[in-house]
């Protein structure tokens, strides 16, 4: 099947998406750590939202508590499959939704992979912190869940995934 321009395109959102989701999720961690103590809340956008400091062996909303390792290489593997169907999508539209997760999980997976206690074991960070005891997050975390309800939000409508 050839190459078209539409296909480069689509190609495109999905990288771009998943590279400024990736960078800006690494750009914030950054700041965050070099701004805040762990686990003392500042307030952000009122008292509405919170940002404090914390390190994340676990999935999102802190599942599989201590289990780092075990979601480095789930991550990698996410990412390695986004890497194969992202660009297969058929419209800009899953392109960057497909963009959005790898963003996310790339964001998460850099952090086991690159941070604090070590390779394939580092610990995620989180610093988002809102109402109702929810746990704290990140914009990696955001991206995640933000494509998979999306995703499941079109399927539910009828769309086939991908386009």
């Amino acid at each position: 099947m050839p190459v078209t321009k539409s296909k480069i395109t689509r190609a495109v959102w999905f990288l771009a998406v998943a590279v400024a989701i990736a960078s800006a999720d690494q750009v914030i961690k950054n700041a965050v750590i070099a701004s805040l103590q762990p686990g003392i809340p500042q307030d952000f956008i009122g008292g509405l939202v919170r940002l404090v400091l914390v390190y994340n062996d676990s999935a999102a909303f802190s599942i599989g508590f201590g289990q780092t390792w075990f979601f480095a290489i789930l991550s990698a593997v996410a990412a390695l499959a986004l890497l194969w169907f992202g660009p297969r999508v058929r419209s800009i539209g899953w392109a960057v939704i497909a963009g959005l997760a790898l963003g996310g999980i790339t964001g998460n997976l850099i952090d086991r992979l690159t941070r604090a206690p070590g390779f394939g074991s580092g610990l995620v960070v989180d610093y988002i912190q809102i109402p109702f005891n929810f746990p704290i997050f990140n914009l990696a975390d955001s991206a995640i869940c933000v494509s998979a309800a999306i995703v499941i939000i079109q399927i539910a409508r009828g769309r086939k995934l991908g386009g």
